[in-house]
């Protein structure tokens, strides 16, 4: 079983979120491969189901923690408890303030660089996971950082931060086979090139 999950705030208000676009990118996974239904388990949202790899059929579970944001591990470390899953088993999707907007990395363990979602795994998950960073670019003012991060993604931004989210989701089978991370990276950038900035 792998687990992936996405960074947001539950609710209506905070749907179109560039803090939630980690759940964004989970529900793009669950589309593209026909995930689910969607349940209300472990403090959050989650579905189940397999997708195909290179490495034969992968079983996945998605997690949308409806805890809010900062306190996101307590969800996630009670899926990994029933599953009896370790940190290598786990994937974060989540805004990332210091990428530029459409820019894309996944990198495996770190720091949480003031990410509290990031934090509050980190306290409850030990080992390196991997986080799937996606570049929402900087207000340029750590003061506007709170209402950047939990405004709307703009009109002039959604046709690539759609594309972006479409290559997360088509890229996902990589993510589950073995040495998949650097392919995972290489796709989903050919597929969603970031925007000229």
């Amino acid at each position: 079983m792998h687990l992936i999950t996405g960074l947001g705030n539950p609710g209506a208000k905070y749907a179109a979120n560039r803090h939630n676009a980690g759940f964004m990118a989970v529900d793009a996974i669950a589309a593209q491969w026909s995930l689910g239904p969607w349940r209300k388990r472990f403090h959050g949202e989650a579905c189940e189901g397999v997708i195909a790899t290179a490495d034969g059929p992968a079983r996945v579970l998605l997690l949308k923690p409806q805890t809010y944001y900062n306190e996101a591990g307590r969800a996630v470390a009670e899926a990994m408890n029933f599953y009896r899953l370790d940190a290598s088993d786990l994937t974060v999707f989540h805004d990332e303030l210091d990428l530029a907007p459409g820019k894309f990395r996944l990198k495996r363990g770190g720091g949480h660089a003031g990410n509290n979602g990031l934090r509050s795994i980190i306290a409850h998950v030990p080992g390196d996971f991997r986080r799937g960073r996606i570049g929402i670019g900087h207000p340029g003012d750590k003061n506007r950082v709170t209402a950047w991060v939990l405004a709307d993604v703009p009109k002039a931004d959604q046709d690539w931060f759609g594309t972006l989210l479409d290559a997360i989701a088509r890229s996902a089978p990589l993510l589950l086979t073995q040495g998949g991370d650097d392919a995972f990276q290489t796709r989903v950038t050919h597929l969603a090139p970031a925007p000229p900035g």
